[in-house]
């Protein structure tokens, strides 16, 4: 081999050797155009470029000697077969309708001939209806796959996961209806190819949203654990949620814009510019357990990033909490603080919900993998105000630095509307014990649209009262957290200690 430049690639991040055939252009270099027969072959891997980005880039081997070129093939082919973390066969699902109807093209382009250079066998389905892929999962055989692709959004990706641990509870016998209930983990892992209007969890867990990028994190059989919140209302199960659960601001723009999804993405922009003008606040009130099993603050710089040490120590932590008091919820003898008064957004965010418009995310320094979300509250404050809180999300100053936004790290937590705690005062057990009515000194209350809508994830969700709880590491991605920025395009890792090319 004459390589003209040095190159460093761990095994992890081979995608494939292949034996290959030299071109002309290639027998014509320097002293091997005497030579009468050349050998050759070709290593595939994972070329890291800025802002997150990962290509799949080859470079050439050859010699004079098949022997010695065919031991070299062999050694390295069964390296890549020790990979155990590697899918061998995926079940896809390809949503064809959402965000710009690109995510067949997508697939069959960028991420089909990736799959299969990584010699990945695939089931594909394209979902032809809402709910195809979640009711699909209740009836395939999940169990001979590595793994479950979604091409799409962020509501591809929410039925797919939805159907996934829907599927491993009821196999497992857990009643999803009950809200004390220890779910149990799903191990199949999720890959996402972002194909949709927002892909804030592909964002948010990969660092860019690239098909290409997130084609290799699935090839290479990359790892990342992930809390998954569970909606209940009145011991009913209603949603999981992974990013955002938003009620007030942000349940207002998604109920608007569902209306107008003929503007395609731009009616996020139009319904956003809207809601901030009608400037709508709720009256309710939340019960919260703080997260002290966590090491982290949201107010700390500490953000989440590839093996993340913060999320590593909580699960550790929480898991000795549950073997001292089992697995059981014991809602009544564990603390809860309450809290009274007019919100115009409550946020309950399980990852930054990081995107391209807000680098940051809504909570900077939220985790992954720590078994908790962080609680925002944006109490009732001038429109100016609110203006300049939203602000804050798209640069790089405290955005829970103002006297009417309080953020807190928790495990679960509940929520009932003023009018629901009027009428409904038996909706939740701790109901009962916490929500008093209030705001009777203020009868002629401006607020003249009672109940908002939860955003949870990008669906909408009607419900004026309802409790939450954060699972550690319910499920797992084909990702590995965002890596800290490459700071040039010729920057390859070198983690792994098997340093071969």
């Amino acid at each position: 081999c004459v390589p003209t430049e040095k190159c460093f690639v761990p095994i992890s991040e081979i995608i494939a050797v292949e034996e290959t055939e030299l071109n002309k252009k290639q027998r014509n270099i320097g002293r091997w155009q005497k030579m009468a027969k050349l050998h050759a072959f070709i290593v595939y891997y994972v070329k890291k470029a800025r802002n997150h980005r990962w290509r799949c880039s080859d470079v050439t081997f050859w010699c004079v000697d098949e022997h010695l070129c065919n031991q070299w093939i062999q050694a390295l082919k069964e390296l890549l077969e020790m990979q155990k973390s590697r899918p061998k066969q995926l079940l896809v699902y390809i949503n064809p309708y959402g965000g710009k109807r690109q995510g067949k093209r997508i697939y069959e382009q960028k991420v089909a001939p990736l799959f299969s250079l990584a010699s990945i066998s695939t089931d594909v389905v394209v979902t032809e209806h809402a709910n195809h892929a979640k009711d699909n999962l209740f009836e395939v055989n999940i169990y001979k796959y590595d793994g479950v692709v979604c091409v799409g959004g962020d509501g591809m990706f929410s039925e797919v996961m939805h159907g996934l641990i829907g599927r491993i509870q009821k196999d497992s016998g857990i009643d999803q209806n009950n809200p004390k209930a220890s779910l149990v983990q799903c191990n199949i892992r999720i890959g996402i190819i972002p194909a949709g209007s927002t892909d804030c969890i592909c964002y948010s867990t990969v660092g860019i949203s690239d098909p290409v990028t997130s084609a290799l994190h699935i090839i290479v059989g990359d790892c990342q654990p992930l809390d998954v919140s569970s909606v209940h209302h009145n011991n009913m199960f209603l949603k999981y949620s992974v990013s955002l659960l938003g009620y007030g601001f942000y349940g207002d723009i998604l109920k608007d814009s569902e209306k107008k999804r003929w503007m395609g993405p731009m009616r996020y922009d139009y319904s956003g510019f809207k809601t901030f003008l009608s400037h709508h606040y709720y009256e309710g009130t939340i019960a919260y357990q703080p997260a002290k099993h966590t090491l982290g603050s949201p107010r700390d710089k500490d953000s989440c990033r590839t093996g993340c040490y913060i999320c590593k120590k909580s699960e550790q932590q929480l898991a000795e909490q549950h073997k001292e008091c089992g697995l059981k919820h014991e809602e009544g003898e564990e603390e809860w603080k309450v809290i009274k008064g007019k919100f115009l957004a409550i946020n309950a965010v399980n990852m930054s919900c990081a995107c391209p418009r807000s680098p940051k995310g809504l909570s900077p320094a939220a985790h992954l993998a720590d078994g908790s979300a962080d609680l925002i509250l944006v109490r009732k404050c001038s429109r100016f105000d609110f203006l300049r809180y939203l602000v804050r999300h798209t640069n790089q100053d405290d955005q829970f630095d103002f006297p009417f936004v309080d953020v807190y790290r928790v495990k679960s937590f509940q929520f009932i509307s003023k009018l629901s705690e009027d009428n409904e005062s038996n909706v939740m057990d701790i109901g009962k014990k916490h929500f008093g009515q209030f705001c009777r000194d203020h009868p002629a209350c401006c607020c003249n649209i009672v109940n908002s809508t939860w955003n949870c994830d990008g669906e909408t969700l009607d419900s004026s009262a309802i409790e939450v709880r954060v699972h550690c590491q319910l499920m797992k991605l084909f990702a590995r957290g965002i890596e800290e920025n490459c700071k040039d395009e010729a920057a390859y890792s070198q983690n792994s200690a098997e340093q071969l090319l």
